[in-house]
């Protein structure tokens, strides 16, 4: 199980790394960073269910090995963006 997860954070960091390559590939383009390419769309698209599955398993982490994680997160409704997620 554990090797599960190292394996998801390490494809979830590979994913970033690809797209930041492309988004370096595509800096001078008119249209900026992302919408240049459909292949950064494409991965930028990929990549956020890839982040929202690893947030939960990190939570999960946390709530088994840190003493008061669970009213912690009872307390505070959103983590990334304020009042959406």
């Amino acid at each position: 199980m554990k090797v599960k997860k190292v394996l998801f954070v390490i494809f979830s960091e590979l994913m970033f790394a690809l797209m930041l390559v492309v988004l370096e590939l595509n800096k001078n383009t008119v249209w900026g960073f992302v919408l240049a390419s459909p292949i950064s769309v494409a991965i930028l698209l990929c990549y956020i269910p890839i982040i929202a599955k690893r947030m939960k398993n990190e939570e999960k982490i946390l709530e088994e090995g840190l003493e008061g994680y669970i009213d912690y997160k009872k307390r505070v409704k959103y983590k990334v963006i304020p009042f959406v997620w």
